[in-house]
């Protein structure tokens, strides 16, 4: 089946109530254990950023690394993984960040991109922005050139892509 004919959203399980009630959760899990969906997503991303000369993908931990890492390889890029203090056990630059109730802190290896450095943010999904926000003021803390941030999923209600801007936002699916 050719990848740009399948239809993203039929591989979307809408789980209502969770985490908490109120919340109606998006669910990629049905998207990845299709291997036609998942090879779709990925190339539909891929597609996009082609003619972009992007050098490096970033991923905030964990589920972003789902899509970069694949995405990463058809790119011909590298993948640098963003994870919380801690994990990641060579030298990192920091950037700590405050969210509506308290404060996170992400870290990438020192090495893992260069100033000048092309690079794409790729996550799931963008809800509020925080997280990928978060990431950009990193990678800028390093002097990457941002070329955008792409996700499988946006919830524009929720103003992910104001939080991030001036960065480019690219969804496969978006959702009120």
């Amino acid at each position: 089946m050719e990848s740009s004919s399948i239809d993203l959203k039929n591989f979307i399980r809408d789980i209502p109530d969770f985490p908490k009630p109120g919340i109606l959760f998006r669910d990629i899990t049905p998207l990845l254990s299709h291997p036609a969906a998942f090879r779709a997503a990925i190339d539909q991303l891929a597609n996009r950023y082609r003619d972009q000369r992007i050098e490096a993908i970033v991923a905030a931990e964990a589920r972003g690394f789902i899509f970069a890492a694949p995405l990463a390889l058809e790119l011909n890029a590298g993948f640098v993984p963003i994870r919380k203090p801690g994990k990641l056990p060579f030298d990192t630059h920091s950037f700590h960040y405050e969210l509506e109730y308290g404060s996170d802190t992400l870290e990438m290896h020192s090495d893992g991109v260069l100033a000048g450095q092309r690079v794409l943010v790729v996550d799931d999904l963008l809800a509020t922005g925080g997280t990928v926000g978060a990431c950009c003021r990193l990678l800028e803390k390093v002097g990457a050139e941002i070329v955008g941030c792409a996700f499988a999923i946006e919830l524009t209600g929720l103003g992910g892509a104001k939080t991030i801007a001036p960065y480019p936002v690219f969804s496969l699916l978006k959702y009120d």
